[in-house]
């Protein structure tokens, strides 16, 4: 079967750069009319490719992250199709004792990772369920199923908790044609934050890690992109609910 979006409206979270970046450009290569948001436009990779337009929002701001969907309805003339929650992050931190977390930085990791999928989702939900059908991708992690390899309590917090908002959302809005599920990516360094927790194991680190991975390789953005795709398609029409480890096998 071969996937095709064309005439199909998609809003990509933190769109920018890494993975977000990666699904963007795979939808759009699809035919799809992507929107994408980013803390600063158009983000880290340098211009958009043709297909997609990048806004700067701080979905820290729950109203500024429903005021581009609002942005994103109005350009397209009607509901998201395709919500992806990519949004997240460590926000720069990196491990310390619990006892040493401070409140601002325990509130600024579970804002953009659990605050903005349930700002953005909240918003697209409406124009859903008035067309009578939608997907809805969250990005959660291997940290949202188990300890988080980066020892951040709010992280490993904030991620599970995106995979039981994700579930709470598939019985919610199933009855109105809408399938919400989640794609939980191992570590690919594809930003500079995974990129730095690489780097930081060093060559022994990193070899005792990738012969963890069945596979034996590290994932890339596009295996992660595949699967949001999977999701998206008429592939995964009776999927609802699901959490879809994509980590090469731990």
């Amino acid at each position: 079967m071969k996937l095709d979006f064309t005439g199909r409206v998609v809003a990509v979270s933190g769109a920018g750069h890494g993975l977000g970046r990666c699904i963007a450009e795979s939808f759009a290569a699809l035919g799809a009319r992507v929107f994408g948001c980013n803390p600063d436009a158009p983000g880290l990779e340098g211009p958009p490719s043709p297909g997609i337009e990048i806004d700067a929002v701080d979905l820290t701001d729950r109203a500024a992250a429903a005021g581009w969907i609002a942005r994103v309805e109005a350009a397209a003339g009607g509901a998201v199709d395709v919500l992806v929650n990519n949004a997240g992050g460590v926000a720069g931190q990196v491990f310390r004792p619990v006892e040493q977390v401070t409140d601002e930085e325990w509130d600024r990791i579970i804002a953009i990772n659990l605050g903005a999928a349930f700002a953005l989702s909240r918003a697209a939900a409406p124009g859903m369920k008035r067309a009578g059908r939608g997907r809805i991708v969250t990005i959660s992690s291997g940290a949202g199923l188990q300890a988080s390899l980066t020892g951040i309590q709010a992280y490993a917090s904030a991620k599970h908790a995106v995979v039981g908002l994700t579930r709470q959302l598939a019985h919610e809005l199933g009855p109105h044609g809408i399938t919400v599920n989640s794609v939980a990516p191992g570590l690919i360094p594809s930003n500079p934050a995974s990129t730095a927790q690489w780097q930081g194991y060093g060559a022994q680190g990193q070899a005792a890690l990738v012969d963890r991975i069945a596979l034996r390789r590290l994932g890339t953005p596009q295996d992660i992109a595949n699967a949001v795709l999977f999701f998206a398609s008429p592939l995964a029409d009776f999927v609802n609910g699901q959490v879809l480890s994509v980590d090469g096998g731990r």
